[in-house]
């Protein structure tokens, strides 16, 4: 009974948090597309756009069906809304983590090769960049579940916040042996593809910084500082759904996996346009035109 009664008061957080991840991420969204000015046209706002309307998405599909799942007496699901659950989850995680890539490689084109930005990221290669942002995943993703979805499965228990394809696979009394060669290409291509992107991006910035100049170490600082933070929070997040998916976390508390879950969906939508709001003075700027006009 008292661990009811603290989930409840845990849960109104979240809900709190989602009014005000929908509210922050529509105004930067409303101020990009408001703005007439050539900062709309450059591809870091296009891409910080696409980050942003990805967090609307990822926390507003699911997160009010999960609130009332775990305050409630009844934890059902059917199959079909399970199967929905780790599509919209996991094309909110991946679109996310693909577009940090594409985010670290536009930083790393302005800072190692300023002269020749304008040269190398042009419309055309933003159209591209954002059509694989979100066309691959979806497409990775719906292969995944067509996969799971012809499974026969001997169990209906999963002990999450929400389902996951990794779950589903483990309740499988029939042949998984597809499922496991695609989750191997599956994160081969993503986690390790994407991720070496992200790693390479960044070795070579710090080398410009070490042998570059004071100026040059003052804007790599400046323009990858609020990408790193949003880097780190999202894999911390990612790691522990992780962790949680592949191995026994009985161990832990009930309150801390139900917090470290709802973290992924509600935490990472918020700290991202906080962060860059205050981080990025072209940001500030807009905002202050768009609601108080001309400065």
């Amino acid at each position: 009974m008292i661990s009811h009664v603290l989930c409840r008061c845990i849960c109104k957080c979240p809900i709190y948090h989602t009014f005000l991840i929908i509210c922050a991420n529509l105004f930067l969204i409303v101020v990009f597309c408001m703005n007439r000015s050539t900062s709309l046209h450059e591809p870091m706002c296009i891409f910080l756009c696409s980050l942003f309307i990805n967090e609307l998405y990822g926390s507003t599909m699911m997160l009010p069906f999960l609130l009332d799942q775990i305050i409630s007496d009844v934890h059902i699901v059917s199959f079909s809304f399970c199967y929905l659950q780790i599509f919209c989850i996991y094309t909110y995680a991946n679109v996310q983590f693909c577009n940090l890539a594409v985010m670290s490689y536009d930083r790393y084109l302005a800072i190692c090769h300023p002269l020749h930005y304008s040269r190398r990221m042009t419309g055309n290669k933003v159209a591209v960049l954002i059509t694989f942002i979100w066309l691959f995943p979806f497409v990775e993703v719906a292969v995944m579940i067509s996969l799971s979805a012809t499974l026969q499965l001997c169990g209906n228990i999963i002990n999450k916040v929400y389902c996951d394809n990794f779950s589903i696979v483990r309740l499988a009394c029939s042949d998984i042996t597809v499922n496991n060669i695609y989750g191997i290409i599956y994160t081969i291509v993503l986690i390790v593809g994407v991720g070496i992107l992200i790693v390479y991006t960044y070795i070579r910035i710090l080398k410009v910084c070490f042998s570059g100049s004071k100026q040059t170490r003052q804007k790599a600082v400046s323009t990858c500082t609020p990408h790193l933070a949003s880097l780190l929070n999202f894999s911390f997040g990612s790691f522990f759904e992780i962790m949680q998916s592949r191995f026994n976390m009985s161990n832990v508390p009930n309150m801390l996996r139900i917090f470290l879950s709802l973290y992924f969906l509600t935490c990472q939508p918020l700290f991202n346009p906080v962060l860059y709001g205050l981080n990025m003075s072209k940001i500030r700027i807009l905002c202050k035109r768009f609601l108080f006009g001309k400065m």
